[in-house]
């Protein structure tokens, strides 16, 4: 509606009224469901800090701990992690803090602070934008109106937020716990409630690159680490690359009986699979090792995967098993890309006289790797972090005594699986979380930007 007698107003001065109070400046613009709706979010937030905390009671004076509420204690305990442990007592433990349900509560807190200061900021600079408008048009925008205009213009965005706000606590805020875990002194020997923990800054990094066990645990499992990821993507891609040329040839019968076959591995749960590979290789009790005592190829039973003197045996071993549980995957996907790869390539090369060596390295080879070379970056992301495999059926072992909480044959995933539950060092596990983190993202953003993902059409 149009209106030529509205009176200009500054449009600094109807944002600082949504600065001073929530809505008001919506509601002088005659945006009033608008303005409601912005001052229900801040009386509303300072209500919650008011009702959660103990403001009624500061006869001893007013502090953080024992007055402020949910927003103001959990900034509080987010930066100190407590300042009284809980004792033991004759009738049980005393009040006290717990560092962290602090850091937990605070990590909270701040999330919806800044989801709050987003709102803040977006009320002041809309207070000041709407009055622009109809400083230079003359024209009122009721609430109405402007709600269908944002449902018009960023329906996407309104779709996607709940998800986006549910993303933020159910994902951010676990990442954001652990990496700040990394930098306290959370371990066994400092557990909550009846000791604090302390922030420490990087004394667990430089502990993990200057002391000499930590180190040399740390680059062993890592190496191991590279190892197993390479190995055990190469040949899980090329075993499945040949059991896919194999059904594709024209000369093998029963196609879909040998691919029912042969997907079997793959849908068994690989656990399951590492179970039973795990007992049948049982150094005391397993069927191998009788077997092999039986037809004399071995004079006593052999210890597969404790032996600390054979320890190359066990790693094979877990790279075989793999081999066995990941093949299939590769040699469907392989086997559906070779469907595509045109006949008439291959009679081009025949009519010029190429050899069925020639055409595969030369034709078969190319095409099939540009189709699947994404899913191979992948594959080797996925083996970096393969806990499953290599956790229930080597366990980490053979033991190793220069190794610190660690084994043969753990990955840094397995590794740090020790460190948190096993050993409860949940602060080097932490540190090892970040590392894998760092590394993983590398090698996902490579192949993320190879395949360009990241670019928009």
């Amino acid at each position: 509606m149009k209106d030529s007698q509205i009176k200009q107003t500054p449009n600094w001065l109807v944002g600082l009224l949504s600065a001073i109070i929530w809505g008001s400046g919506q509601v002088l613009n005659r945006q009033y469901l608008k303005g409601l709706l912005f001052f229900l979010i801040g009386t509303g937030s300072i209500t919650a800090e008011i009702v959660t905390g103990n403001y009624l009671n500061m006869s001893g004076g007013y502090s953080l701990r024992m007055n402020g509420g949910f927003f103001l204690k959990g900034i509080w305990g987010l930066i100190t992690l407590g300042t009284q442990p809980r004792k033991m007592g004759l009738t049980g433990l005393t009040a006290g803090d717990h560092s962290i349900v602090l850091m937990a509560n605070g990590i909270i807190s701040l999330l919806i602070i800044l989801i709050l200061l987003f709102l803040y900021v977006w009320n002041i600079k809309d207070a000041a934008k709407s009055r622009s408008a109809i400083n230079e048009t003359g024209k009122w925008e009721s609430s109405l109106q402007y709600f269908q205009k944002i449902w018009g213009s960023m329906y996407a965005y309104i779709v996607l937020s709940p998800s986006a706000v549910l993303l933020l606590f159910i994902s951010v805020l676990p990442i954001v716990f652990g990496v700040m875990i990394a930098f306290t002194d959370y371990s066994r020997n400092n557990t909550p409630p009846t000791k604090l923990v302390h922030w420490v800054g990087l004394d667990n990094f430089i502990t993990v690159t200057q002391v000499f066990s930590w180190m040399h645990t740390f680059l062993g499992v890592l190496a191991w680490t590279f190892v197993w990821a390479i190995v055990a993507t190469v040949t899980t891609y090329f075993f499945g690359f040949f059991q896919a040329v194999l059904l594709n040839d024209s000369a093998v019968k029963f196609k879909r009986f040998w691919r029912s076959i042969y997907i079997l591995p793959w849908a068994v749960p690989a656990m399951i699979s590492a179970l039973v590979f795990k007992s049948m290789f049982n150094g005391q009790f397993g069927p191998v090792s009788q077997f092999l005592l039986d037809i004399g190829l071995t004079s006593e039973r052999i210890n597969w995967f404790t032996d600390p003197n054979h320890t190359t045996l066990a790693r094979i071993l877990a790279l075989l098993v793999n081999l066995w549980l990941g093949f299939p995957y590769f040699m469907a996907l392989i086997g559906g890309t070779l469907t595509n790869v045109s006949e008439s390539l291959y009679e081009a090369a025949r009519i010029d006289g190429a050899s069925s060596g020639q055409m595969f390295w030369r034709i078969t080879l190319p095409i099939v790797y540009k189709a699947t070379a994404p899913l191979l970056m992948l594959s080797f992301v996925s083996n970096f972090n393969n806990f499953g495999v290599i956790y229930f059926l080597t366990e980490g072992g053979p033991a190793n005594p220069n190794y610190n909480f660690a084994g043969n044959t753990d990955l840094l995933i397995t590794w740090l699986y020790k460190l948190t539950l096993d050993n409860r060092l949940y602060n080097m596990g932490a540190v090892m979380s970040i590392i894998v983190f760092l590394i993983v993202a590398s090698f996902s953003l490579l192949n993320l930007r190879k395949s360009k993902s990241f670019e928009e059409l």
